[in-house]
């Protein structure tokens, strides 16, 4: 490693790998730290028999020519060598039910999902057209999301305060109907009392627009990114897990990483938790109002995963994912669930290999689960870089569990034991130990409609060379993240500026910004 760097980066999310990109363009010298074996965060990906699963990432939309999250990919180089497979544009979400053999459609292109929804609910055309109208409405008031230049929002808009159930619930009084617009709320965390209508409408809005699953892997996107910056000079670090910031003068001058090395910078970008970081950095650096406030942000709850390895020809392989739930009902209310009920919903997810035949190789299933299930073994930390032992009665829970699970997937796939090759499970543990996120958080934190200033976390930092991006600064989602990079380096850089690089045409943004 060098001496010194214009730019350190700690954590190789995708926030963090999009930030170093646009710093290397930029022509500065960036040098990123990654405590796993492998880059990527939510994109890692790991393999058991041979067979490719995702930790996080199972598909991602606005990836069509033109849209938001292609032509950010188009302007970071990354487009070229990315594998996708396209699903099903009739349907690429069902949303299913206990005792109910309908498949509920969420199909790409709105004029396709008011067709195809339409169909389940003909007396319902009003109600799914305003539902569509409001989620681009609301979409459009988020100039990045669009690439366009503008303040983005005033925190105290009427954009934050519209909660996203009371919203769905005043379009219809059809229960299955509000349900079916809910039913993909797994992507989200989606709260009854929590939640604002516009989280939902950025999670959804770019799946409907277009949606692809990443043939082996969404490591492939992590590989091109580390790629692209080493081409612009960059360099990225596996195996070093930054402990401790040193400080002087209220500024970071070094990282000391627990492998004994010191790294020298000029600017900080953290891509680790918030929380975390700030106690890295010393917390006596930031104002005491500041600090409880970061502390005590709710974080989204966590997950339980099924890996499951099928055996070769036994299952056919789905192009599109299930988000089932044993009662309209429980579409808001599976992490509300006791251990008779659990689980209460599941998404059901596969992935695809490149030239994709009509067998799947394996089936990911995931649920809610609170943290407090593996409290027991909250002391305990295992990472392909660190292993450690859990213990007979951590492997006994997991086993457990997951029979309960491959029960409840047999009331929708009824073969589906038969087709099993082998199991292998994610707790809780696994996300905090290998993704760093709080308590196994699947999205960061929460946004509530009732306080939408609690959650507010700005990516410029008291201490004046310290930057945050990441998951937990604006969305979630690999688009989410994408823009909080580009908010990242904007606040660096110039948002203008930035944007225009990113456009790649100055008569184009002149044109909208009305220059």
């Amino acid at each position: 490693m060098k001496e010194y760097y214009d730019v350190v980066v700690i954590g190789s999310g995708m926030g963090g790998l999009v930030s170093a990109n646009i710093m290397a363009r930029e022509g500065k010298s960036v040098c990123v730290l990654e405590k796993n074996n492998q880059f990527g965060g939510n994109l890692q990906t790991f393999v058991r028999e041979r067979t490719i699963f995702d930790t996080g990432v199972h598909y991602i939309g606005g990836l069509d020519k033109g849209q938001n999250l292609y032509r950010y990919f188009e302007y970071l180089g990354i487009l070229d060598g990315l594998e996708l497979q396209k699903l099903n544009e009739d349907g690429f979400d069902l949303i299913t039910f206990d005792n109910d053999e309908e498949e509920y459609p969420h199909s790409q292109g709105y004029a396709n999902f008011v067709k195809r929804l339409s169909e389940k609910f003909p007396k319902e055309e009003k109600a799914i057209h305003n539902y569509c109208d409001k989620i681009r409405e609301v979409c459009d008031r988020f100039p990045l999301y669009k690439l366009e230049l503008g303040k983005p929002y005033h925190k105290d808009s009427d954009l934050f305060k519209l909660p996203a159930k009371g919203f769905i619930d005043s379009l219809t009084e059809n229960e299955k109907l509000r349900a079916v617009l809910a039913g993909s709320n797994l992507l989200y965390a989606g709260d009854p009392e929590k939640t604002p209508f516009y989280v939902h409408a950025l999670s959804v809005n770019s799946f409907i627009q277009s949606a692809y699953r990443c043939a082996d892997g969404g490591s492939q996107i992590t590989k091109i990114l580390i790629r692209k910056l080493k081409e612009n000079g960059g360099e990225a670090h596996k195996r070093q897990e930054v402990e401790r910031f040193e400080t002087k003068d209220q500024k970071i001058i070094s990282v000391h990483t627990k492998q004994g090395l010191e790294i020298r910078g000029g600017l900080f970008i953290s891509n680790i938790e918030p929380k975390t970081t700030l106690k890295m950095a010393g917390e006596y650096n930031f104002r005491k109002s500041y600090n409880k406030r970061i502390q005590s942000i709710e974080s989204t709850i966590s997950a339980f995963s099924l890996h499951i390895v099928l055996k070769p020809k036994s299952f056919k392989y789905l192009n599109h994912n299930y988000y089932h739930f044993k009662a309209p009902s429980k579409v808001w209310k599976g992490h509300e669930y006791t251990q008779e009920s659990w689980p209460e919903t599941y998404m059901v997810s596969m992935g695809a290999r490149k030239n994709q035949d009509e067998w799947g190789d394996q089936l990911t299933a995931i649920t809610y689960m609170r943290f407090d299930e593996v409290e027991p073994w909250a002391q305990t930390f295992n990472t392909v870089t660190n292993k450690n032992s859990r213990g007979q009665t951590y492997e006994e829970f997991k086993k457990a569990k997951a029979e309960v699970f491959i029960k409840e997937l047999e009331k929708k796939f009824p073969n589906i034991r038969e087709c099993i090759q082998s199991i292998h499970t994610s707790t809780p543990l696994s996300y905090r130990d290998y993704i760093g996120c709080n308590r196994g958080s699947m999205y960061g934190y929460v946004k509530d409609v009732g306080s939408p200033l609690r959650s507010f976390i700005s990516p410029r930092t008291k201490v004046e060379n310290l930057f945050l991006t990441g998951q937990s600064l604006n969305m979630h989602g690999i688009l989410g993240v994408t823009i909080s990079g580009v908010v990242t380096c904007s606040e660096i850089l110039g948002g203008e500026y930035l944007l225009k690089k990113i456009i790649g045409s100055s008569s184009e943004v002149d044109s909208k910004i009305g220059v």
